[in-house]
């Protein structure tokens, strides 16, 4: 099993979730995020821990997790983004998603972020495809998802969220290899 590694985009650094992140990601769950996460009103400090604590336990018992989001110009956390698996037998596959304070959208850094993200995976963990599971109203991340080469293969109810249908967009190896992202591994001196 692998601990979270610490990757390094252009703008961003892709890191281990730390205790001093608390506060800021209790400040990002806005009403606005929490609706697009469909987290309950009431979600709080408490509930920001136990989320931190999954992502650093994913990445120790599977190798795969978020990341907690950090400029690199300020060291200002920005949001969390990264790699998912949950234990749900419908779950389409290895997910890549993210989630940014609002004060700091359309900047690119989910963009970004997502790159570092897909390319750790194709990269580093092997893997052959990936998915993102988003909401049908949530326009930005589907932008996010078009962005990066992700195109949106079904709609389907997952039993995470029973109530609504998810988009289930899907990025294969080949389609990365040839997107812009993707060809900037060809140049070394290019940050992903």
């Amino acid at each position: 099993m692998t601990a979270c590694p610490t990757l390094v985009t252009e703008r961003l650094i892709l890191r281990p979730f730390e205790e001093s992140d608390l506060d800021d990601f209790v400040r990002m769950m806005t009403p606005e995020v929490r609706h697009s996460l469909r987290l309950p009103d009431g979600f709080g400090r408490y509930d920001a821990w136990l989320a931190m604590v999954q992502w650093r336990g994913q990445w120790e018992l599977r190798g795969s997790g978020q990341f907690a989001l950090e400029e690199r110009s300020t060291g200002r956390f920005l949001g969390r983004a990264g790699l998912h698996r949950p234990e749900r037998e419908d779950w389409p596959g290895l997910e890549v998603g993210w989630t940014l304070d609002p004060r700091r959208w359309g900047h690119g850094y989910a963009t970004e972020a997502g790159a570092g993200a897909v390319d750790y995976a194709f990269e580093v963990m092997g893997e052959a495809e990936l998915f993102s599971v988003i909401l049908p109203d949530n326009i930005r991340s589907q932008g996010v998802a078009a962005r990066l080469g992700f195109t949106l293969v079904e709609k389907r109810v997952l039993s995470s969220l029973p109530a609504e249908p998810l988009g289930i967009w899907r990025l294969d190896r080949d389609r990365w290899d040839r997107s812009p992202w993707g060809s900037l591994r060809d140049d070394p001196g290019a940050p992903l």
